[in-house]
């Protein structure tokens, strides 16, 4: 019987408090329950995120090859069930094959250029770039004490190795040859620059025009010789998902990987410079 309700009132009134009170009871209860369910979703009702899984593969500009292997390796560890393969070649070469509909989920370039062909066909949209570069001379170490600018690559009996003039770091070569207005006669022109730079590793060309994070992967085997400022050059490295990707979820995935912090930090360990 609730408190203060006496004996001696009529029943109905005591009836009437009676089912007053249980119904204040009742509603107290039914409210404290809504407000634990409904203020804070409980585990069971929360929906969690898919786990990405399956295969994606990358083309990328040759001079990404070693930062990218770090990143692919990097991202299955985080997302078990997925398989990053790369396709490393001349970023010229690897537009053409994605505009003649090789199957492929992302593009990373060595230039605007050639993401531009790609974007223009329709087969990737809004690319971001991620990185840049700069070109550095990459000499022999038996013709290191020899050349030490860019003039000394006209000297005659120089064999200076170049990337084909459709390539990034051909076009890049050109920039820098201009900049400094040395004219110079290439002994051979590469397909990539890791083809262009492995004749001078290999003791066909004494010098080669080429990518610092290229001179830098390359450690001993040859010395790299900078060049000036004035007389540089950089690219810019977009990357974008493209449209045909059979994985959309995890090539978006791995784009971000590219410009996040952690993707920034395995670049600028290989030399890269920030966009």
């Amino acid at each position: 019987m609730p408190a203060g309700l006496s004996l001696r009132a009529p029943l109905a009134v005591r009836t009437c408090l009676a089912l007053a009170a249980v119904t204040l009871l009742a509603s107290a209860c039914g409210s404290s329950s809504s407000t634990g369910s409904g203020g804070t979703p409980s585990a069971a009702s929360a929906s969690a995120a898919p786990a990405l899984t399956g295969e994606i593969t990358v083309f990328a500009a040759a001079s990404l090859n070693g930062a990218f292997t770090t990143l692919g390796k990097q991202f299955e560890a985080a997302h078990p069930g997925t398989k990053v393969t790369f396709s490393f070649g001349s970023s010229s070469t690897l537009a053409q094959q994605i505009l003649q509909a090789a199957p492929a989920d992302v593009f990373a370039s060595a230039s605007a250029t050639t993401m531009k062909q790609v974007t223009d066909g329709g087969d990737a949209a809004d690319p971001r770039t991620f990185a840049s570069n700069v070109a550095e001379i990459a000499v022999a170490p038996a013709s290191a004490s020899t050349i030490t600018t860019l003039a000394d690559l006209a000297r005659p009996g120089v064999k200076l190795a170049l990337c084909q003039p459709q390539v990034p770091c051909g076009a890049l070569a050109q920039k820098v040859l201009a900049n400094a207005a040395v004219t110079v006669k290439p002994v051979t022109q590469g397909l990539d620059v890791k083809s262009t730079l492995a004749y001078v590793t290999s003791g066909a060309a004494d010098a080669a025009i080429v990518y610092v994070t290229d001179v830098k992967a390359a450690g001993a085997s040859v010395k790299g010789v900078q060049i000036p400022a004035g007389q540089n050059a950089s690219t810019a490295y977009p990357i974008a998902t493209l449209k045909g990707s059979r994985n959309l979820p995890v090539a978006t995935a791995f784009e971000d990987l590219v410009l996040s912090p952690a993707g920034q930090s395995v670049l600028s360990e290989a030399g890269f410079a920030r966009p």
